[in-house]
């Protein structure tokens, strides 16, 4: 017997026959889903502390179960100090089991565990079906210890899905239970 995380099945169970039913979708592949989740943080503060970025990797790693990989600057800035090749920040992407856990612990625990949280704004979709925003602080998330970070740094998440329009999207992420703010 092998596991299947609990917003894989939702989405078959109760996702997809809602969208078809919604949207009028006369096959099941054509109903939007979830292809990948990316995570990325850009630390500018890298620029003058090596270690940093090691910390950084350390915690998107608790936060993912996936190894991040290190992003290079592309050219030479006089004015930040910043040489070619030098790491500026962490991206790591998810797919599968992996990214249906992390879909589920970010909208059941880490949101709700932000300060003031009324909803996520629904304005970060970019016309293709794809959905990004910020979140501040990554201590957040319950893999992290609190005590034991130096840094506390922000991330851009970003929700790449096969929706043909922003509306197919939204209605993708909401039928996850995504929280949307109320208008």
């Amino acid at each position: 017997m092998s596991y299947t995380p609990r917003l894989r099945q939702q989405y078959k169970e109760e996702v997809v026959p809602a969208l078809q039913k919604q949207f009028g979708f006369k096959s099941v592949m054509r109903v939007p889903k979830i292809e990948k989740i990316i995570l990325s943080q850009g630390i500018g503060e890298a620029v003058a502390d090596k270690k940093i970025i090691d910390g950084a990797i350390e915690d998107i790693t608790a936060i993912t179960g996936q190894r991040p990989i290190a992003t290079v600057s592309k050219k030479d800035v006089s004015n930040f100090k910043l040489r070619k090749g030098m790491p500026i920040g962490t991206k790591v992407t998810l797919r599968g089991d992996n990214m249906y856990e992390f879909l589920d612990r970010l909208i059941s625990v880490a949101l709700p565990r932000t300060r003031d949280f009324k909803g996520v704004p629904a304005r970060g979709f970019d016309g293709r079906g794809n959905f990004n925003m910020g979140v501040k602080e990554h201590i957040i998330f319950p893999e992290i210890d609190i005590d034991k970070v130096n840094k506390i740094l922000g991330m851009d998440i970003t929700f790449v899905t096969s929706a043909e329009s922003d509306e197919e999207a939204k209605a993708l992420l909401d039928a996850f239970k995504f929280p949307f703010t109320k208008k």
